[in-house]
């Protein structure tokens, strides 16, 4: 290594900061995975090999460090939806997007997190959110419209049922890797338009209601 006297070259100095960084998203994204994104921070830095300060250098917040390992994830999110949206069969973009999401979910307990726990200051999942919240408004109504989805049904109740559901895929892939399919399906039955349906008790959530509602049902920090 070449030294002069402001320390190591400054090639090197870039090298490896660039180094650490993919450390640091690897190691996070293992960690989050396994322990959802309460994890330590520490605990990310050590599996990293480097320590706090480094980690606190490349990544000043949980946020930031947040942003950065599910970014592409939530852009498939995305993409999934938009997909689902040019269905023309609406109910069928439905039950697709739905795998995918979930399919997404059951693979990763820090993106179960990720989209059931409010999350300030992260950009790409704010968008995300936002995205999410409008396929499923566009979904059932197109699904109202044809004849596919029960009339009564709300964007709201369906993201509530599907963030209940959600919270509950670790412990049903410890019966088998597939075994929210089930609960799936069987959630999604329900919102199929049917003479026998009765009516739903109670107003739906309003989405003031439903965010105060995900935000206990979360992880608490």
């Amino acid at each position: 290594m070449t030294v002069g006297v402001d320390g190591p070259d400054p090639v090197r100095r870039r090298r490896d900061a660039v180094r650490n960084r993919e450390l640091l998203v690897e190691a996070a994204r293992e960690v989050f995975a396994e322990q959802g994104l309460d994890a330590p921070l520490d605990v990310i830095a050590r599996r990293a090999g480097v320590g706090n300060a480094t980690l606190y250098r490349h990544f000043p917040s949980r946020a930031a460090l947040v942003d950065e390992v599910f970014r592409d994830t939530l852009t498939k999110t995305m993409a999934a939806g938009e997909r689902a949206r040019t269905t023309k069969d609406a109910w069928r973009g439905l039950l697709d997007y739905m795998d995918a999401v979930f399919t997404g979910l059951a693979a990763d307990r820090g993106a179960i997190d990720l989209m059931t726990t409010r999350l300030e200051n992260v950009a790409t999942l704010e968008a995300v959110h936002a995205h999410n919240r409008e396929t499923v408004d566009v979904l059932l109504r197109r699904g109202r419209e044809q004849g596919a989805v029960r009339g009564d049904l709300t964007t709201e109740d369906l993201l509530f049922a599907l963030a209940a559901l959600s919270r509950a895929v670790p412990a049903l892939t410890t019966a088998g890797p597939d075994a929210w399919r089930r609960a799936l399906a069987l959630l999604l039955d329900g919102l199929r338009a049917s003479p026998a349906a009765a009516p739903l008790p109670e107003p739906s959530l309003t989405p003031a209601q439903l965010g105060d509602v995900l935000e206990h049902l979360g992880p608490h920090r």
